[in-house]
């Protein structure tokens, strides 16, 4: 189950690197790559309860099955993409592949192992999630640096056919396929269309809006989603207090410290996004970097990651309060201190590693403890719904920073005109100015969001 969302997760930020060279050879525009890398999580997020809800109804084990495969099927079509719109359906269909499989991941945990069993288990997920969010970067620099047999940036997609169908062979004799719950609950169908328009009213605008110099459609989207929001709230509400199985229970966002635990999720994955994506851009379209080397790049974030995920819950008990607000306040300085060293259009030298490992710690410190802290408590009958809650809104935040920053930082950088390592370094600063001040409202947030 880990080993598929590792592969999901890497697929996520595998694109990232590999989004100059497909821009080039597909001839894509900036919003055609933001679309590209957004519209897997467009799909992913808005489906991943559901996901979870069929799980419960149909087996978590049959349903991660079928998910694997639409996954697997989707990376194959995806890496024979000839055009930027066949890519961009082909991305939509992966991300339901994954909102079909990563559910069952949660849920199989928390229905699986209880106590400390639960918490190091709850442990490895995230430090999947750590190491897959981060190695993505790597491998994709790798792989398109690579040129397998003249593929170019093919192999990012195609890697995920012989894993997938791996996994497949052997999820099929160790994994539970029996039926779901006696009594599941519905699939609320009228939530998901209200949560999916208004997502997609949220994402369209801030993806399309700065090449199309922001047209008065793209505000009305962006109006019409706060009302659809509103909407979904209010019949998710009423529907709960019917007696009905809302897309995402009242009670479960009423558990002691989960309102919070959105809002941390959220933002920690939007500046991930965010610095992923501008960063990216910047060192391979303003520095020059190959993608091998632009891959390479993130390997300090991604080994320091991966190290604190593992590893925070055996630091000193005197410690584990102040682990969350203080990895906000690490992730702020880094991404703040990696603009400023980056400003002038230089490669940074060795303090830019520094400013790169602190993003790692600080990200994983906001990331893991939170979700782990989340979940740990959760009652069983509410698992599936907790675990699609928070796995929605990691995606969400992703899908907001890339689409958010991502604009931001291409936003800037054609008001500065010629794309020049000065002029995209100017433009870098400005997005790590703004990622460092979403950070900064993390680390605040338990003051007004906690629940006593």
């Amino acid at each position: 189950m880990l080993a598929a969302q590792f592969m999901a997760l890497l697929d996520v930020f595998i694109v990232n690197v590999a989004a100059p060279t497909i821009g080039t050879e597909l001839r894509a525009s900036g919003a055609d790559l933001q679309l590209v890398i957004a519209g897997y999580a467009i799909t992913y997020s808005v489906l991943l309860i559901t996901g979870a809800r069929l799980g419960d109804r149909l087996g978590h084990g049959r349903v991660h099955l079928a998910g694997l495969a639409l996954f697997t099927a989707a990376s194959l079509a995806c890496g024979l993409a000839q055009g930027s719109t066949e890519l961009i359906v082909f991305r939509l269909v992966q991300g339901a592949g994954s909102a079909l499989m990563i559910p069952q991941v949660l849920s199989l945990i928390q229905r699986t192992f209880t106590g400390e069993a639960r918490a190091r288990a709850l442990g490895a997920y995230s430090a999947v999630l750590a190491v897959g969010a981060a190695a993505g970067q790597v491998v994709g620099g790798i792989l398109v640096s690579a040129d397998l047999f003249g593929t170019s940036w093919r192999p990012v997609f195609l890697v995920n056919v012989p894993v997938g169908l791996v996994l497949l062979a052997v999820g099929r004799r160790v994994l539970p396929r029996g039926a779901g719950a006696e009594r599941a609950r519905g699939l609320d169908l009228p939530g998901l269309v209200l949560l999916g328009a208004a997502v997609s009213l949220f994402t369209v605008p801030l993806v399309l809006g700065q090449e199309e110099d922001w047209p008065l459609w793209s505000w009305l989207s962006l109006a019409a989603a706060a009302v659809l929001f509103a909407a979904f709230c209010r019949y998710e509400s009423r529907l709960a207090r019917r007696g009905g199985a809302p897309l995402i229970a009242p009670r479960v966002l009423r558990h002691p410290g989960m309102s919070l635990a959105v809002f941390r999720v959220f933002a920690v994955m939007a500046v991930n996004g965010g610095f992923l994506f501008a960063l990216t851009l910047h060192v391979q379209g303003g520095l020059g970097y190959s993608a091998l080397r632009s891959g390479l790049t993130f390997a300090p974030t991604a080994v320091v990651f991966g190290l604190v995920g593992l590893t925070w819950r055996s630091w000193p008990a005197s410690w584990q309060r102040l682990l969350i607000p203080a990895g906000f306040v690490v992730t702020a300085l880094s991404v703040a201190g990696a603009g400023l060293v980056l400003k002038g259009g230089d490669d940074g030298g060795a303090p830019l590693y520094v400013a790169y490992a602190g993003v790692g710690a600080g990200l994983a410190l906001g990331f893991s403890p939170t979700l782990t802290r989340a979940l740990a408590t959760v009652r069983q009958e509410d698992a599936a719904d907790a675990s699609g809650l928070l796995a929605t809104v990691t995606q969400l935040g992703q899908l907001t920073g890339v689409a958010a920053f991502g604009t931001l930082f291409l936003n800037r950088l054609e008001s500065l005109g010629a794309f020049t390592a000065y002029t995209s370094a100017e433009a870098l600063l400005a997005c790590m100015f703004a990622l460092a001040g979403t950070a900064a409202a993390g680390a605040v947030s338990g003051l007004v969001l906690r629940r006593r």
